[in-house]
């Protein structure tokens, strides 16, 4: 997923960028140090994919100004994760966001044009994990990738699941999120021909014990292919299908 690097080496074989060019984006410093965050100015040629804020715990001054040290050193799009509504009024001020209210992500710019080798499913359990799954695909599309949302598809009704099979079979990658029991990633484990990615949410009774019921039975899963992730990280999951979803394109 390493795409700006090559960005960077193609355009200097093309002759889009100069050799000049192409060292002055390689020579600048790796981070710039604020005292209180040290923006990682290299993490897009690193690993392909620019730097992301967690919202939480900053205060709007601190987003704000990690957001803009970004920018200026040619940062084209931020995604910032985590970010309350009240936050985002007040980060919106400075700069120009797209603030989306159930996941509570917010980016600048555009979303760009897919450039994956396949579509990212993203299915649901029930409406109540809608949040997490939101910013799963949220991200996966800030990242270059075509998503499907397949919502409330949980095993309390298989046949809402079933209804989907081809598009599961055609996927490149599945994102299953699910509380609960967790069930959900390893009935779609079973069906898929491509990597699953589980990810446990906070939804359920008491015995769900915040999520640990769901996290358990996905680290548990008896079908192949599926990894977990951390309870309610919608984020990782996207960001990993993301990087699932462009293999084919670096090679």
């Amino acid at each position: 997923m390493n795409t700006e690097a090559r960005y960077i080496l193609e355009g200097v074989k093309d002759g889009r960028i100069s050799v000049d060019e192409a060292l002055l984006k390689l020579k600048t410093e790796p981070f710039e140090d604020l005292g209180y965050a040290k923006p990682d100015i290299h993490r897009a040629i690193r690993q392909g994919a620019p730097e992301v804020i967690y919202g939480a715990g900053k205060t709007e001054e601190q987003i704000i100004g990690i957001a803009e040290t970004l920018i200026n050193r040619g940062q084209e799009r931020i995604l910032i994760t985590r970010l309350s509504h009240e936050a985002a009024a007040k980060v919106s001020i400075s700069l120009d966001l797209t603030y989306d209210p159930i996941s509570k992500i917010a980016y600048t710019g555009d979303m760009p044009t897919p450039d994956g080798i396949g579509n990212i499913i993203v299915a649901t359990g029930g409406t109540s994990d809608l949040p997490v799954a939101e910013e799963a695909s949220i991200t996966a599309e800030f990242h270059g990738n075509k998503v499907k949302r397949i919502y409330d598809v949980g095993v309390s009704g298989l046949h809402r699941l079933l209804a989907h099979t081809e598009d599961i079979m055609s996927a490149s990658v599945i994102i299953a999120v699910a509380g609960m029991e967790g069930a959900l990633a390893s009935v779609i484990g079973g069906l898929a021909d491509c990597p699953v990615i589980a990810v446990p949410t906070s939804v359920g009774y008491g015995a769900s014990f915040g999520g640990l019921s769901a996290l358990l039975s996905m680290l548990n899963c008896c079908a192949s292919g599926v990894c977990t992730v951390n309870i309610d990280n919608g984020f990782g999951a996207g960001y990993l299908a993301g990087m699932i979803n462009h293999m084919e394109v670096n090679k």
